[in-house]
């Protein structure tokens, strides 16, 4: 592609319309010189049509196929980097890995060469080794109905999508989302008259859509803050822990702190530390039973209430070590 046809192609991503004597203007060159190009541009499948008007003008159109992409050194550089980390473990994976070869087959030598030395080999967590695929066809469709704004008919299963489910559930679906490598809708239950996130993979979809719906607004303003608070227990209009707690760990701060999660860690000496942590609960399966896990002696510094996590476990612990058992003298 010449030179000042693909700057012309460039500015014509920018906005709707374009007049030829400002696209002259831009690129410093003739109106006989914008037309070659325009048309240039339309032999490679680009849909540019002219626009009437006094001054007359040019609109790049949406097409029926896809002509040649046109990028700087830099977007096929962020491109390739994205198609090699992005999709990993997604449904897309596959789809991903042949767009990311066939864009290297087109790219000129030095270009090449540069994505060569960028091999990125994004390491999938191991929790994430059973993430269940999802079917691309289906996150087209929630995808069409979101951007439509339809109402959704759906079967959401517990578990095993093979299995019987409950009645079909009438939701107003407003986001798409990615947490921890599986795939969740995030709905209005017109039923039970509440926020619902769905996992995609339990979802099967019945047609026809419903009408149209205005959207709500979610919980804590954006889907970011309404999932990470649904996913850590509380409404989804803040991302705070339903419970935190401060505590002394009779550790390094070093030793704690690639195991803190999202914890804070603060040195109070060579061989002690605060840890400020949150969970979804206090004893059982929350923040008493996550802080024993350091394997060290725990002082509370506050609530009371991990206090008391601590002392339920400690009685539970002791029943199960039965009568007559304790520490060595």
């Amino acid at each position: 592609m010449q030179k000042t046809s693909s700057r012309l192609l460039a500015l014509l991503q920018t906005r709707r319309d374009w007049s030829g004597e400002d696209l002259a203007g831009r690129l410093d060159v003739t109106s006989r010189t914008v037309r070659r190009d325009i048309d240039r541009l339309r032999d490679l499948g680009y849909p540019i049509t002219t626009v009437k008007g006094p001054a007359g003008g040019y609109r790049l159109e949406v097409g029926t196929r896809m002509p040649p992409l046109l990028f700087d050194d830099g977007r096929a550089v962020a491109l390739a980097v994205a198609l090699q980390t992005s999709a990993t473990g997604t449904a897309v994976a596959e789809d991903a890995a042949r767009a990311l070869a066939t864009l290297r087959q087109v790219m000129p030598p030095h270009l090449r060469h540069r994505i060569d030395l960028l091999r990125v080999t994004a390491v999938r967590p191991p929790t994430a080794g059973d993430t269940p695929k999802v079917d691309p066809q289906v996150l087209m469709e929630l995808s069409r109905v979101i951007h439509a704004r339809h109402e959704l008919r759906l079967d959401h299963h517990a578990s095993d999508p093979s299995t019987s489910a409950d009645a079909p559930r009438r939701v107003q679906p407003h986001h798409l989302v990615t947490w921890r490598h599986r795939w969740y809708l995030v709905v209005w239950d017109l039923d039970r008259e509440d926020w619902r996130t769905f996992r995609v993979d339990r979802i099967r979809l019945r047609t026809p859509t419903g009408p149209r719906f205005t959207p709500r607004e979610l919980p804590g303003g954006d889907v970011s803050t309404f999932i990470t608070g649904r996913f850590r227990g509380n409404d989804g209009t803040t991302t705070d822990w339903p419970c935190r707690g401060e505590v002394i760990l009779h550790l390094p701060a070093a030793d704690v702190a690639p195991f803190a999660q999202d914890g804070i860690v603060e040195e109070l000496g060579p061989h002690h530390c605060r840890l400020t942590l949150g969970s979804w609960s206090w004893s059982w399966t929350g923040l008493a039973t996550a802080l024993g896990h350091f394997d060290t002696d725990v002082e509370v510094v506050d609530p009371p209430q991990l206090a008391t996590a601590f002392a339920d476990l400690a009685a539970r612990y002791a029943r199960a070590a039965g009568p007559g058992t304790g520490p060595p003298p």
